[in-house]
């Protein structure tokens, strides 16, 4: 709900990450320092693009709803109603996800 009151300008991409594995495949609980750093989240809001020399837009390549792979450091945290997002730049994402 907060991301709704929340607009991205112009080609970065607020996104909430996947939550951190806590049980393996075979029942083992891990410890939290043992867990990886998530790289998958889901795109929340985007903004309109960015504009070139010429004035054109160039809009966003991702679309809400997607799940992307984010790169292992970068981003801007942001607290919308108590849940932690984060903002990455278009260019900063790595790729997404396909069905």
């Amino acid at each position: 709900m907060a991301f709704r009151k929340f607009l991205p300008l112009f080609d970065r991409v607020l996104v909430e990450r996947l939550a951190a594995e806590t049980v393996t495949k075979g029942g083992i609980m891990l410890p939290e320092k043992s867990q990886g750093k998530v790289l998958q989240a889901t795109v929340m809001a985007v903004g309109p693009g960015s504009v070139n020399k010429n004035g054109k837009l160039l809009p966003v390549s991702v679309n809400v709803g997607e799940k992307v792979l984010l790169p292992e450091y970068g981003g801007t945290k942001v607290i919308l109603d108590d849940k932690e997002y984060f903002l990455f730049r278009d260019g900063d994402i790595l790729g997404k996800y396909v069905d």
